[in-house]
């Protein structure tokens, strides 16, 4: 009998331990990648410096859009969805996805500077609903 009452008191301090060393790496991950996903009136509203990386989407506007020259690369302005009003200034260095254009939904990745003037995006990614839309695709 003793040796099963030690066998099950090892199974559970193993158990525990396993738990806590879980619980421990999922909020050590959770805390070190989060990232605030908001749209430009959210982002222009929150004080920068509580702002690390983020996620911000919103659409391109037509206006002070220009290809980086020399070097692969865009910057734009990012109109907010709900309010065209608030615009934010994105500077991207990297290669631009063909779908990217006037009037396009992006979702870009990085963080404002600390005047909270301008975004530098590390990722940019477009969004093409025409693709998707389901009156324009062929029944087959």
């Amino acid at each position: 009998m003793t040796a099963k009452k030690s066998n099950a008191k090892v199974y559970l301090l193993a158990l525990l331990l396993f738990v806590g060393g879980l619980g421990a790496l999922v909020a050590s991950g959770l805390s070190e990648n989060s990232v605030y996903f908001l749209n430009v009136s959210e982002a222009l509203a929150m004080p920068s410096e509580k702002l690390g990386a983020m996620r911000m989407f919103g659409q391109v506007d037509e206006r002070d859009l220009s290809a980086h020259q020399g070097m692969p690369g865009v910057t734009f302005r990012l109109i907010d969805k709900d309010d065209p009003s608030k615009t934010l200034m994105v500077d991207y260095k990297g290669a631009v996805p063909d779908t990217f254009k006037p009037g396009v939904e992006v979702i870009v990745e990085g963080a404002l500077d600390k005047a909270g003037g301008q975004f530098t995006a590390s990722t940019l990614i477009t969004k093409c609903p025409s693709k998707y839309e389901k009156e324009n695709r062929q029944e087959g």
